[in-house]
């Protein structure tokens, strides 16, 4: 009362509460405030929320990788709804949220779909904010700082990340290949892509590429299908090894997009890392 509070809006665990407070302000003659209850939050699975479902403190979530907006968003859906709307900023949610959209029932908290959301925000995050956001991460991996060429490298390729990241832990995963000190170390299915044919394909394709003057993902890819026509193999045939020693993974963004990222000299030097000898040399499989 002292405080001028004018609504109390809490959990429906506290229901039996308001009816003795209520009694309080009316025998010391004040004004009742505004009291709602809103449904209380359980698991998946309709129980009580636990820290096995997911009940953490907010920075639990910032250190996982989620952004502000997508938590603020995921919270704001749960228990409350504005007809079918999922995506809903903070901007919209000033504006439309009202105590009369509360629903009665207790909600569930689904991380998938937090998850889902996540990864819509962060495609719609912008490039430098996302680089700030990892930069951290990947320096720490990586023992060093990064330098201007690695900041370089991720903003330049942050649109092709960013669309397969739902988090910024995975964000951060996938990009650093890009920032990555040679030779790279090669998981498991780079390993098993460069296998001694894939490496030969590789230092045939090598001159080919050194001698473009113009270093662009279409130019490239022009490039290295004329190749596959040449050898009589299938874009896959090239293209998957070629992906293994840029990046030492099985998959990323398009490999013609990477090596337009990475530059003509960092691309054709690790090509140079992995055809340089055998399954060790030029590119050290994990847990080797």
């Amino acid at each position: 009362h002292d405080m001028e509070i004018s609504h109390v809006i809490r959990g429906d665990d506290h229901l039996t509460n308001a009816f003795r407070q209520a009694r309080l302000y009316r025998a010391l003659g004040w004004a009742d405030p505004e009291f709602a209850h809103i449904p209380l939050i359980h698991g998946p699975d309709g129980t009580k929320l636990s820290k096995r479902h997911g009940a953490l403190g907010v920075e639990a979530y910032r250190e996982q990788g989620f952004l502000p907006e997508a938590l603020c968003n995921s919270l704001l859906r749960l228990g409350w709804s504005h007809g079918d709307d999922e995506i809903i900023s903070v901007e919209q949610a000033i504006q439309w949220f009202d105590l009369d959209a509360v629903g009665r029932s207790a909600a569930r908290f689904d991380r998938a779909k937090l998850l889902s959301l996540n990864g819509h925000y962060i495609r719609q995050c912008d490039n430098a904010r996302l680089l700030d956001a990892i930069a951290p991460r990947l320096g720490e991996k990586l023992g060093r700082d990064l330098d201007e060429t690695d900041r370089s490298r991720l903003a330049r390729g942050m649109d092709g990340l960013k669309e397969r990241a739902r988090t910024l832990v995975e964000l951060a995963e996938k990009a650093s290949f890009y920032v990555a000190d040679r030779p790279l170390s090669l998981d498991g299915n780079a390993a098993k892509i460069l296998t001694p044919e894939a490496r030969d394909l590789l230092a045939r394709l090598k001159p080919g590429l050194a001698a473009l003057e113009d270093w662009h993902a279409e130019i490239l890819g022009q490039r290295v299908r004329a190749f596959a026509q040449e050898e009589k193999v299938k874009l896959g045939g090239i293209a998957q090894p070629l992906r293994a020693a840029l990046t030492g993974a099985g998959v990323s963004p398009s490999v013609f997009e990477v090596m337009e990222v990475l530059g003509a000299e960092e691309t054709l030097l690790r090509i140079s890392d992995v055809i340089g000898s055998g399954s060790d040399d030029g590119g050290k499989a994990e847990g080797a």
